[in-house]
């Protein structure tokens, strides 16, 4: 699985919009979308808030982390 596929799953999974989502992680829109459509892949500094997003609604991190170090 891509880590564009995953963002998406994580994303989908607590009902948010790209608009809402990128808003939790202070994020512009634009780079949500661009990670959803695999135009671009989350920095560290992304990574790392997306990650604490995860801990935070209790959500599987790994399959993201997978899929991000083997690109």
């Amino acid at each position: 699985m891509t880590d564009s596929s995953e963002i998406k799953k994580l994303r989908q999974k607590c009902f948010l919009s790209q608009e809402a989502f990128a808003r939790e992680l202070e994020v512009s829109f634009s780079s949500v979308n661009r990670w959803e459509g695999g135009r671009s892949k989350p920095n560290m500094i992304a990574m790392k808030k997306i990650k604490d997003f995860c801990e935070t609604h209790d959500l599987d991190f790994s399959g993201l982390e997978k899929a991000w170090n083997e690109e």
